[in-house]
């Protein structure tokens, strides 16, 4: 099965929600990049097969914002396009669906990636004023609409947070935070714990922010240009950050007895990303060196309640599709949904009971050594716009795998409905 060349790839600043890049809906965020990163590579844009955009909260003035995107990044009309969505996996999805079209000889040339802005999901009518609009428009006479009005009620206009209600599973009834708090009463998760790892990600991230190999992946974006000003870094990372300052935070899911802070939990964001792909036989047609490949990957699925193992799962069916072992990985990116939830994994990869018990092996699948684990930082420093973080990492993997002149990468994240996806990477 032949790998999939990611020629090359480029992400906008990740923005904390409802800061600088509030203004730009999804739409209008994806086109700049996708722009910028054509721009960037040497190919007619007339040679794209089709742009495929994972998007979580679609905005409703954009539907299949993945066609409104192209076209408003200057694909011909003649460039099909889709939108694909698998929550927090959504960027993935676009690469791995451009994969197996590739392999399906349904086309060479890709454009995939992942947007989100999550400032502006909407704030929703409830039901009893949705019900009294209703009302109100079938009243024909005027008697008729002045006692409809006058069964307003002012509880009529309590919204219902757009937001919230995408972060909340309709199986298991819990926000995804919740599901964070099931694992670390499951694996004994202190809140000590999480805020270490809170610490350490921020920690890392303004190392890497300091150092400049964030800005490699970047291109910068002018988000007022009355005043010229341009956003060329992402601005959620808190210089400094430390244990004192987070022992501060209240549990914000279970407020009672919980553990799971804001600061030990993924930031709200705005942010885009792309890469191109094509075969590696067309890359070496066409006389490109890629920046890496997409060698294999899975999907799985699982308890919702406990949807932050997702990567134990589908890490475990890619190992068992390739014969790749953990001693095989030489940087892993895990998406730092919560600090518990990547504790957690940690701890189920490391287990022979656990793997015995609920993968149906003999033994663990390998123990994560954490000097190559999100080397700088994840999103609980950087964000997690979750349209956009699944094309982020797999960047971020290949753009460290080169700077550390190695071969094998691991990106993989958790996924809000129970599923968890793992992409096998190369460099070489």
């Amino acid at each position: 099965m032949q790998r999939i060349a990611i020629i090359d790839g480029t992400r906008s600043p990740i923005a904390k929600g409802g800061g600088k890049l509030k203004q730009f809906q999804a739409d209008i965020l994806g086109a700049h990049i996708v722009r910028e990163l054509t721009t960037r590579v040497d190919l007619p844009i007339e040679l794209y097969d089709e742009v495929i955009m994972g998007n979580v909260s679609q905005p409703a003035h954009a539907a299949n914002i993945a066609r409104v995107i192209a076209l408003r990044a200057g694909f011909p009309e003649s460039t099909i396009a889709s939108t694909v969505h698998r929550n927090c996996a959504s960027g993935m999805e676009s690469i791995t669906d451009a994969t197996n079209k590739i392999r399906a000889n349904d086309g060479e040339i890709f454009l995939a990636g992942g947007v989100e802005s999550m400032s502006n999901i909407p704030l929703l009518y409830n039901k009893e004023m949705t019900g009294f609009f209703d009302h109100l428009f079938h009243s024909k006479t005027i008697p008729q609409k002045l006692n409809t009005l006058l069964e307003f009620r002012p509880g009529f206009l309590k919204p219902v947070v757009g937001l919230m209600s995408g972060l909340t599973d309709p199986i298991s009834g819990l926000l995804m935070g919740n599901t964070a708090e099931v694992l670390a009463k499951d694996f004994g998760i202190s809140r000590e714990m999480q805020d270490e790892y809170a610490v350490s990600s921020h920690q890392k991230a303004e190392a890497a922010q300091k150092a400049g190999r964030l800005a490699e992946e970047i291109s910068p974006i002018v988000y007022d240009p009355l005043k010229g000003a341009i956003m060329v870094d992402d601005d959620g990372i808190r210089y400094g950050q430390n244990m004192k300052d987070l022992a501060k935070l209240r549990p914000f899911f279970d407020k009672r007895n919980g553990t799971v802070t804001a600061g030990n939990s993924s930031q709200i964001s705005d942010a885009a990303a792309a890469v191109v792909l094509m075969s590696e036989s067309k890359a070496k047609e066409l006389g490109l060196e890629p920046l890496g490949y997409l060698s294999n990957f899975a999907y799985a699925g699982l308890d919702p309640n406990r949807m932050g193992l997702g990567p134990v799962y589908a890490t475990d069916k890619l190992f068992k599709k390739t014969g790749i072992t953990m001693k095989d990985i030489e940087i892993i990116e895990l998406n730092e949904a919560f600090a518990a939830q990547v504790l957690a994994n940690q701890t189920a990869f490391a287990s022979d009971a656990y793997a015995k018990e609920h993968l149906g092996l003999a033994k663990a699948l390998g123990e994560i050594d954490e000097t190559i684990l999100n080397v700088n930082g994840g999103g609980i420093a950087l964000g997690h716009p979750v349209g956009m973080t699944g094309t982020r990492i797999v960047l971020h993997t290949l753009k460290e795998l080169r700077r550390r002149n190695k071969n094998v990468g691991l990106a993989t994240l958790c996924i809000g409905g129970g599923q968890g996806a793992s992409l096998l990477l190369e460099v070489v």
